[in-house]
């Protein structure tokens, strides 16, 4: 474990925390904590490779909306 690590308290689901001792106990992780430390891991290293996309799909929105606006004005000065 980390050393510069921090002891957080969650609530979760009766059924999920089954699910993880059910892991513990098939010599999948060696505690309950670790099971949580690893979903946790791999849940933001996945949500960090959305980051970029989504930056890129919120410019091009920005992006969108800049042109129509400046599209609108155009039209408007006619």
């Amino acid at each position: 474990m980390e050393t510069d690590s921090e002891k957080v308290t969650i609530r979760i689901p009766r059924r999920y925390l089954k699910a993880i001792d059910f892991l513990v106990r098939a010599d999948d992780f060696p505690s309950r904590s670790e099971a949580i430390r690893a979903a946790i891991r791999d849940m933001v290293y996945d949500r960090i490779e959305m980051v970029p996309d989504k930056l890129r799909k919120i410019q091009d929105a920005e992006q969108a909306v800049s042109q129509a606006e400046a599209l609108e004005r155009e039209l408007i000065k006619r």
